[in-house]
């Protein structure tokens, strides 16, 4: 019966932290615990053959990162988890700006060898558009309408979808050492906040199986951004890939990887056509980190082997694809953060924000009819962060990505390039809860030289758990 109170109290305290002003949900969840309970008693008497074992459930505020929950539930066995296990939850050095950080919720196991966290966040936005409306919930400039549309200047609109969910296991022992499995979602499947996953790996003795954030993308040198595009001239990917991390010292890092393949294409009817591609990509990159990893500049780059049939010549064709890119983050002063991003290659705009999906990695060659070109595309960002306090902060960004053809290769009024610009403010409600206010400006001129402008107003609150 011991087992059975403590237990109830973790329930409690869940209800209480999660649900206090809404009791149909209480009742929910009640109803759910009960089940719960009635599973674990079924084992209890098991449990009374082995050395009796207590349950302890305790909150305690954890001194983690900025951006963290600041309180903790923990429900562990007979060993109490160290602190070791626990740094493994609180690392957000490589963390995008707008990934979930450390679990509200931690579950350890008997030994203390290994910890399942449960968190994520609820964030909810509503927008306005003036002088100039896009025709999609993001930021995307690529959409941004040329010529303008004069019946279509303003719009209103809210969504939840980039609320997420996660679960986050590590542990160590002696055939794995350190490990993490982790499996993130948000409900962004569609127009009808469908269930989708983002990110589902495991990481042991520095290989790393599954999908994730591409290798050739920086996540933690992306700005701060209410907007889920964020900045078009940067990279911004997850892949599906087997990458192996080397730490060569304390401030060195190496990785590399093989990555699925995805090539987006302009095709001219009756000359060409897309096939399988028949190799994987193949980023890695080169790091130094200083500041207890949290500043760095990265040296990243990108092979690609980009498969098309030319039907004129009924074969099969391969053109390379690549890219370089220079980026990172760095404290300029203890309130001051710096970030930047700078790309250019041929046949990498599946990797680039502004281009992602677009058809511009290969493009119709005008001096050879049948054939595929990989283009030139730049991309490049740079922004600042002022803290004021741990709990406000303020932040401005320009991006921009250029795509440069051959003449007669695309349509007049094809894209040519986009610029981002975009300002906001963040403050911490509570540890947990954290409202913006931001505002974002785009321009698309395409190769015709029309060019077309949107301004939005975005507005966010977002708990974390």
């Amino acid at each position: 019966m011991r087992l059975f109170q403590q237990f109830m109290y973790l329930v409690v305290l869940i209800i209480d932290e999660t649900f206090k002003s809404q009791e149909s949900m209480k009742k929910l969840f009640v109803s759910c615990s009960c089940f719960l309970v009635t599973t674990l008693l079924s084992v209890q008497a098991d449990d009374k053959m082995d050395k009796q074992t207590d349950v302890v459930v305790e909150e305690c505020v954890c001194q983690g990162p900025s951006q963290s929950p600041a309180r903790v539930i923990l429900l562990w066995g007979e060993t109490p988890p160290n602190d070791e296990l626990m740094a493994m939850f609180y690392d957000t050095r490589l963390l995008h700006f707008q990934d979930p950080r450390a679990p509200r919720f931690l579950l350890i196991d008997r030994k203390g060898r290994a910890a399942l966290g449960i968190g994520g966040y609820v964030k909810a936005t509503a927008s306005y558009d003036f002088d100039g409306a896009l025709p999609n919930r993001d930021f995307v400039t690529y959409d941004i309408p040329v010529p303008r549309n004069p019946a279509e200047r303003n719009q209103y609109q809210m969504d939840a979808s980039t609320t997420r969910l996660f679960l986050k296991l590590v542990g160590a022992n002696s055939v794995l050492g350190k490990y993490t499995v982790y499996v993130e979602s948000d409900f962004r499947g569609g127009q009808d906040y469908g269930f989708r996953l983002r990110q589902a790996y495991v990481n042991a003795r520095g290989f790393l199986v599954g999908q994730t954030w591409s290798t050739f993308v920086d996540p933690a040198a992306a700005p701060p951004t209410i907007d889920y595009e964020g900045p078009n001239g940067m990279t911004s990917v997850r892949n599906v890939m087997l990458r192996y991390t080397l730490d060569l010292s304390k401030h060195w890092q190496v990785a590399l990887a093989a990555e699925a393949p995805s090539v987006t294409y302009t095709l001219s009817d009756g000359n060409n056509m897309a096939i399988r591609q028949r190799m994987p990509d193949i980023p890695f990159y080169v790091q130094y980190g200083w500041n207890e990893g949290n500043n760095h500049i990265r040296v990243s780059g990108l092979i690609r082997g980009l498969s098309y049939r030319d039907l004129m010549a009924s074969r099969n064709k391969s053109v390379l694809g690549w890219a370089v890119q220079l980026s990172g983050l760095a404290n300029i002063t203890p309130k001051v953060m710096l970030y930047y991003q700078g790309v250019y290659g041929r046949g990498y705009d599946r990797y680039l924000n502004g281009l992602n999906g677009k058809g511009f990695d290969l493009i119709p060659d005008p001096d050879n009819q049948g054939k595929l070109y990989a283009p030139e595309t730049l991309g490049y960002m740079a922004g600042i962060r002022y803290s004021f306090s741990q709990k406000f902060f303020i932040s401005a960004s320009y991006s921009q990505s250029r795509l440069y053809s051959k003449t007669g290769s695309l349509s007049e009024n094809s894209y040519r390039y986009a610029q981002y610009i975009v300002g906001n403010a963040f403050y911490n409600l509570t540890p947990d809860c954290s409202i913006g206010l931001e505002y974002l400006y785009g321009r698309r001129s395409n190769i015709n030289r029309e060019d077309g402008q949107a301004n939005r107003i975005n507005a966010m609150i977002q708990y974390n758990f």
